[in-house]
């Protein structure tokens, strides 16, 4: 969809379970919240940025939920697009009970880290403000921490949890096995539109490859009918998906390799992955889906992380 376009309703998923566009920057098909709801309470997967809180607090009104009826935060991991609202939500209702890996529990009570960190990769604090809004701590004492492993209880339902690093060292992913869902945040990359084309997220500074790997098989023996990326919704049949994904991941690592290996500086390096992997997106997907993929997992960035990854490999 276009720039601009109209948010539309929560939509279903599951009996129970639904997910919103927070038309992320006015552009739909960005980021999605996943919503379960309940007779045991409501909780959000992944509830996105302080910016797009306006529109998610709309959509669930829309759907009768108040921000009193929402008892958890579930997160796949702590960038600031699948976490930054998280502080505000806590402050407005301080028994909400946030789920985070346990790398990523420190810097949701202390954010200063992880905005440092933003701040280098996005530019200067208005830049930060229009992208994210505000980022406020989260008491310790909200905080549910994961290592993998477990199975909760959330808004009546249980859900297993499994460490998925590869794309962040702090990723978890949530298997709902009644509604055969998986919630995989970024580990399945990003996809989105009629074309199907599926985009890696590499942003520094965690990004390892083999981790990754080893990340889909574990969600791949859930044998899930629908996987749900934060970027974008549901999608299915999930082997293929999975499958896809290997191979785009393999291929997008390989381009950054070979830039390295290019005349020039880093400048340089960067403009031409970019360049290759621009034309590969409008060769597969068209023009007009560019500016939505990058709002989702900016090209240069994933450039950055795998670059480092890259790097760190051959020094070892």
């Amino acid at each position: 969809m276009e720039t601009g376009d109209t948010v539309t309703r929560m939509k279903p998923l599951a009996t129970g379970i639904s997910f919103v566009d927070l038309n992320f920057q006015n552009r739909s098909g960005v980021i999605a919240t996943a919503v379960l709801h309940g007779p045991g309470g409501v909780a959000l997967i992944d509830p996105g940025p302080s910016s797009t809180l306006p529109t998610l607090r709309e959509e669930l009104s829309a759907a009768g939920i108040s921000s009193r009826d929402v008892t958890a935060l579930v997160l796949t991991h702590i960038h600031l697009d699948h976490a930054g609202a998280c502080g505000v939500l806590v402050r407005d209702n301080p028994d909400l009970r946030v789920y985070v890996h346990e790398k990523g529990a420190p810097h949701l009570a202390d954010p200063a880290k992880l905005v440092a960190s933003a701040s280098r990769l996005y530019g200067d604090e208005e830049e930060m403000d229009r992208l994210w809004g505000e980022i406020a701590a989260v008491p310790l004492n909200a905080v549910t921490s994961l290592a993998g492993g477990e199975r909760i209880e959330i808004a009546g339902r249980q859900l297993a949890v499994e460490y998925t690093p590869g794309h962040a060292s702090h990723h978890v992913s949530y298997w709902c096995a009644d509604a055969r869902i998986a919630f995989v945040g970024d580990t399945g990359g990003i996809m989105r539109g009629p074309s199907r084309f599926l985009l890696p997220p590499t942003p520094p500074p965690d990004i390892d490859l083999e981790l990754w790997n080893d990340s889909l098989d574990r969600i791949g023996r859930w044998q899930a009918d629908t996987l749900f990326l934060t970027h974008f919704g549901p999608t299915s049949p999930t082997a293929a998906h999975l499958v896809g994904y290997r191979d785009q991941l393999a291929w997008f690592a390989e381009l950054a390799r070979v830039s390295l290996e290019r005349e020039g500086d880093d400048e340089a390096r960067a403009k031409w992955f970019v360049d290759e992997v621009r034309r590969e997106l409008v060769r597969r997907a068209g023009q007009s889906e560019v500016g939505a993929y990058e709002s989702a997992g900016g090209i240069d960035m994933s450039w950055k992380g795998l670059a480092r990854y890259w790097r760190k490999r051959a020094q070892r």
